[in-house]
């Protein structure tokens, strides 16, 4: 296979930007050169590199495979580079995670990293899917969620594990419960993120299976948001225990609700990256 370091080069914008013409602008070429750069490598390789959802490109695992490949080519090449020059090596070790994990997790990590040097890290704020994604393809070295399924392709370590708690103002019939049960709620309005988020899915069917009839109060998008709006009388909710309560409201454990638990992801081999080692050692691993 003649494979170019330039068409991996240009692979690897494109897997960063998964459009084609913010990448191309990146590069500096015409977005139909990069269509041929990307689809030459597709043929060379034997294997499509991505595909069309709806309005969104994605992409394959092999694609994700190449894109990683092209990164770590191109890490290696500008490490070489540095040390040839005699320069030190500047480029960023690259943190993904969602909201919840940068609010209440993750922000002592960052604080320090920056503090050392402010050029060393680089985030990256996702989904769990997109964060699966980028470290899979190399965009990031490590990420941090809450998983349904641990990969079985990374290396994936529990970080932290919290009960599901339920928002609710001081003054509401449940707020003197030590814990409650979803069967509880019945007859309540709730505050829930939108459909198909794994947490609503979660919550929906275990209130189904409690027999507990309902009624959505508002969706809404974010724990931020989520707690803002119990604050305000619209309904309540139920949280990851991460989340601090704001005054007026009190948490309390939701007993038939599994624990959450926020898992750190990188590649096997990123801990060989003395960057990555040194984010990890940062992060509040349980004692």
């Amino acid at each position: 296979m003649d494979v170019s370091a330039d068409a991996l080069a240009s692979f690897a914008v494109f897997a960063r930007h998964l459009n084609f013409t913010r990448a191309a602008e990146e590069l500096r070429i015409s977005q139909p050169a990069l269509h041929v750069k990307v689809r030459k490598l597709s043929e060379t390789l034997g294997r499509p590199l991505y595909h069309r959802e709806g309005r969104r490109l994605t992409l394959t695992a092999d694609g994700e495979a190449v894109a990683r490949f092209a990164r770590e080519h191109d890490e290696r090449l500008a490490h070489f580079l540095s040390e040839f020059a005699g320069a030190p090596y500047g480029r960023p070790v690259v943190l993904a995670a969602g909201q919840g994990a940068y609010l209440y997790l993750l922000g002592d990590t960052i604080r320090g990293m920056l503090a050392d040097e402010p050029t060393r890290l680089r985030l990256i704020n996702c989904d769990h899917r997109q964060m699966l994604a980028a470290v899979r393809s190399g965009r990031a070295h490590v990420g941090v969620s809450v998983l349904d399924v641990l990969p079985d392709d990374l290396d994936a370590l529990e970080l932290a594990t919290f009960p599901q708690v339920l928002f609710v103002p001081a003054g509401h019939r449940l707020a003197r419960r030590r814990s409650v049960r979803l069967r509880d709620l019945n007859g309540e309005s709730l505050v829930v993120p939108p459909h198909q988020r794994p947490q609503r899915v979660l919550l929906e069917q275990g209130l189904r299976s409690a027999g507990t009839e309902w009624t959505v109060a508002v969706e809404a998008e974010g724990w931020p948001l989520i707690t803002h709006f119990v604050t305000l009388g619209v309904g309540l909710a139920i949280v990851n225990g991460c989340v601090p309560a704001p005054r007026g409201l009190v948490a309390k454990p939701v007993t038939d609700l599994p624990s959450v638990t926020y898992h750190v992801v990188h590649q096997p081999s990123a801990t060989d990256d003395a960057r990555v080692a040194t984010l990890l050692e940062r992060f509040p691993w349980p004692a």
